[in-house]
């Protein structure tokens, strides 16, 4: 889905601002406040106006991402509700909600960027990003099953008394795999919300892998169906 936000829009153009004040030269600064002058106050008041806006722009991306931080707290919450109810049509509108926190903080990268830089705390923001962890159906229990006996059956009943004999087991693999599946879910979400998306690289492949979870616990849902309903 798309990032793009009115509220993005409009923080680009005081972005563009701040750049374009930014990259003066001595000489071009001195002829932007000759009209003051020599008014040293009238300069000085000008001066403390224009970092109390730089200021008052970071507050401002400070809090788009407080506030995307907790409705992704919020939206994990809901997800873990979801998924032990198995409610999967509303799923996907979380998974939705998340990307579009996660735009509202995309739309902060261009001014934060700038004012991090202008404060001196680019080698603090070029730290090296968490990781993300990935979960595949090959890390998951195994389903126990008749045709994996190593010891072969005389006839189909005998084949069919074991998988009666294995049902309970097949029923706790179904189930724990369904839950490792929906927990990695929810940690993920968690761990990109406690972030507040303000990293790109880490939001990104947090909702890719949040979306990856998802469908491999569809899979997994599809498999206690197939096996048990």
């Amino acid at each position: 889905m798309g990032i793009g936000t009115p509220i993005g829009t409009a923080r680009q153009g005081h972005t563009d601002e701040l750049a374009a004040a930014s990259s003066m030269t001595a000489s071009q600064l001195a002829q932007a406040v000759g009209r003051f002058d020599g008014d040293k106050a009238a300069m000085l008041l000008a001066a403390v106006r224009t970092a109390e806006r730089a200021f008052s722009e970071l507050d401002a991306c400070d809090d788009v991402i407080d506030q995307a931080s907790e409705t992704g707290r919020m939206i994990a919450d809901r997800l873990s509700e979801l998924l032990a109810a198995e409610a999967v049509p509303d799923i996907p509108v979380q998974l939705d909600a998340l990307e579009a926190a996660f735009a509202r903080v995309r739309g902060t990268d261009a001014t934060r960027t700038l004012l991090n830089r202008l404060l001196g705390r680019e080698e603090e923001l070029g730290r090296r990003s968490p990781t993300v962890r990935r979960l595949s159906s090959f890390e998951l229990p195994g389903l126990p099953s008749a045709y994996r006996d190593e010891t072969g059956f005389e006839d189909l009943m005998a084949m069919a008394a074991r998988e009666e004999e294995l049902a309970p087991r097949l029923r706790d693999a179904h189930a724990e795999r369904l839950g490792q599946a929906a927990d990695h879910l929810v940690c993920v979400v968690r761990q990109a919300a406690d972030a507040g998306f303000a990293e790109a690289t880490f939001a990104v492949e947090s909702i890719q892998e949040a979306r990856q979870a998802y469908e491999l616990w569809l899979h997994c849902l599809a498999e206690r169906r197939r096996d048990l309903d």
